[in-house]
């Protein structure tokens, strides 16, 4: 069993900006010269998380909507209260998503549905550089 691990940059607008990764993600995993295993995709930070879903313009509507109804930005947020950066509902939004997604590949391939992409959304209320860091595990 064999571990690489790689990372790359995302530019990103904040506000529940959502980008699709998986090119990049796939294109690490080409560089790492696996064929069978595991890819994990992590976002470092504490107000962006990864996850998987269709990348098409309704969702890239409704995922944020459904965000701001049971995390509402404008809410009063004790973080906010601690750090006076107006951030808490993406502290708590990040948290809820999930920080990485884990997806197996074969034939250096990952195992994707049709209509399923890799995505990171920053829920950040500021543009930010996000570090992606992928571990591949496998042979």
């Amino acid at each position: 069993m064999k571990v690489v691990t790689s990372s790359f940059g995302v530019d990103t607008k904040g506000s529940t900006d959502m980008i699709d990764i998986t090119a990049k993600v796939q294109q690490e995993l080409k560089k790492s010269g696996l064929k069978e295993g595991s890819a994990l995709v992590f976002v470092s930070g504490s107000t962006a998380g990864v996850t998987t879903i269709e990348y098409e313009p309704g969702l890239l509507k409704d995922y944020p909507e459904f965000f701001e109804k049971i995390i509402p930005s404008k809410n009063r947020y004790h973080h906010d209260d601690t750090w006076h950066d107006a951030n808490g509902y993406a502290h708590v939004r990040a948290s809820l998503q999930g920080a990485s997604f884990t997806v197996p590949f074969s034939n250096s391939e990952l195992m994707l549905g049709t209509w399923q992409q890799i995505i990171l959304v920053d829920f950040d209320n500021r543009a930010r550089k996000r570090n992606i860091v992928v571990q591949f595990t496998g042979q």
